[in-house]
């Protein structure tokens, strides 16, 4: 059937390894102004810091915010999670992660508290009673299009809850605070690659806008009090367990189940898509090693484009996709595309799984959950 033929080049591209993404630039040039520590430009690894930890988790019960807490536990670390468990997505769906969580955890290896961010007397009390010295803060709200709409509800959750979280953990001597950024501050950008050095001051939605304010108040808290703080750019995370509002899980439902399918656009807009098990190993890098204030771009460096998506979906589902075609959305980019080398050079960071993979993995579990 014709909708399951795809170009040879894009087959390969989709099934290619993203480890062996390969740069012309000299090893010089790489290195030149990836960072500065103590007022000297590095190159090599930092180095971690693997002792047993106390974790804070924030946005626990969701999909990224779960998928690390899982990975934290299996190593031994002790996990305190928080999340509002509110209605942005399918309840049901956060507790499943919640109760998966529990699950793992030994006997008072993880402790959950259901609450808000910015509840600065909930905050004190996790960071009072349990003393978490590192902060993975993954709770935010999320979504281009729905920050237009309401832009205030994602200053509270983004903004005032990421400012709050700084400020306590600052008081209480945290050693590496790390936060989730979005690849959505690189705006409308035309460059080939997006990389941490390039102007991000003209956002294109309000929740692009939020994570570059919360990337400003990291930065102004590392200044302040010297509390090591690094700001994750993900780009498009998808994978199982994955947002009902992302593209990955819709596509997949949608042909899954035969029904209509919503192509905004002509087809030629890409994303760089990044699997769930490569951003946790990303997260959990970072996490390992505090160096002053960093910002790091976790993707995959391979974008995908939404026609091809489309295909890859309808061929590991095994059926055809119903596609209405309709305008571009507001606030939507054109194209991402992550230029990871600093992140590969500061913190090893090398992400193995092709679109192809993590798609039919995504499918698969799709399939066995009975979604």
């Amino acid at each position: 059937m014709q909708m399951f033929q795809m170009h040879e080049e894009v087959v390969e591209a989709l099934s290619s390894d993203p480890s062996d993404a390969s740069s012309d630039a000299s090893s010089d040039e790489l290195c030149e102004g990836i960072s500065m520590v103590d007022n000297a430009f590095i190159c090599a690894e930092i180095e971690p810091r693997m002792d047993a930890k106390i974790v804070l988790v924030t946005g626990v019960a969701g999909f990224i915010g779960s998928h690390c807490a899982l990975s934290l536990l299996q190593r031994g670390d002790i996990v305190i999670g928080i999340d509002e468990v509110n209605d942005y997505y399918d309840v049901s769906l956060k507790e499943s992660n919640i109760k998966r969580v529990e699950a793992q955890a030994a006997n008072g290896q993880f402790v959950f508290y259901r609450g808000d961010i910015c509840n600065k007397e909930l905050v004190e009390k996790i960071f009072s009673t349990h003393k978490p010295e590192w902060v993975l803060h993954l709770a935010a709200r999320a979504g281009v299009r729905p920050s237009i709409e309401d832009p205030f509800v994602y200053v509270h959750s983004n903004v005032e809850g990421t400012t709050r979280l700084l400020e306590i953990a600052s008081r209480h001597q945290c050693k590496h605070f790390v936060f989730a950024s979005s690849s959505s501050v690189y705006g409308g950008s035309k460059k080939e690659l997006f990389s941490e050095l390039d102007d991000v001051s003209n956002p294109v939605s309000p929740y692009a806008a939020t994570k570059k304010a919360c990337e400003l108040m990291g930065s102004t808290y590392n200044h302040l009090y010297k509390m090591p703080v690094a700001a994750l750019r993900f780009f498009t995370v998808y994978g199982p367990r994955g947002r009902p509002d992302m593209a990955a899980f819709k596509f997949i439902s949608r042909v899954s189940h035969g029904t209509e399918l919503h192509q905004y656009g002509d087809g030629s807009t890409s994303r760089d898509y990044t699997y769930i098990d490569d951003i946790v190993d990303g997260c959990v890098r970072t996490l390992d090693r505090p160096s002053g204030f960093q910002i790091y771009n976790l993707g995959n460096g391979n974008p995908v484009k939404l026609s091809a998506f489309i295909d890859l979906v309808a061929k590991s589902v095994g059926r055809p996709a119903n596609i209405k075609v309709l305008p571009d959305q507001p606030g939507d980019v054109p194209r991402t595309c992550a230029d990871i080398t600093k992140a590969r050079q500061l913190l090893g960071y090398n992400p193995k799984t092709s679109f192809a993979e993590g798609i039919q993995n995504t499918v698969n579990w799709f399939q066995q959950s009975g979604l």
